[in-house]
């Protein structure tokens, strides 16, 4: 199923390189999610979570941002498909991420 969200992006990672022959090429996006309950006890609060998406092309979207990326992360948003695991678990798949539209003044 697809789902869109709101989201903070708080940072973009890129890896291309190549291991004993093997090529990769990818980029992950790091967006606030809620820590939720845990089975170990009670949590308060966000942390980053990685979503990969794409190749290092997706990193070159956002690279004129380096010199001015604001330490509260960038409104964005995101586009997932969400599928259900066996185990009562759900999978995020990051499909597509935009900055959000800027908010016209009333």
């Amino acid at each position: 199923m697809r789902m869109s969200s709101k989201a903070v992006l708080h940072g973009i990672q890129t890896s291309k390189g190549e291991i004993d022959g093997r090529g990769f090429d990818s980029t992950k996006f790091h967006l606030s999610v809620d820590l939720g309950e845990s089975s170990f006890g009670e949590s308060l609060g966000v942390v980053t979570r990685p979503f990969k998406l794409g190749t290092s092309g997706e990193f070159d979207k956002w690279k004129h941002l380096k010199n001015s990326w604001p330490l509260t992360g960038i409104p964005v948003e995101c586009d997932f498909d969400v599928v259900a695991g066996s185990d009562n678990t759900t999978k995020l798949t990051l499909l597509a991420i935009r900055p959000q539209a800027a908010q016209k003044a009333a």
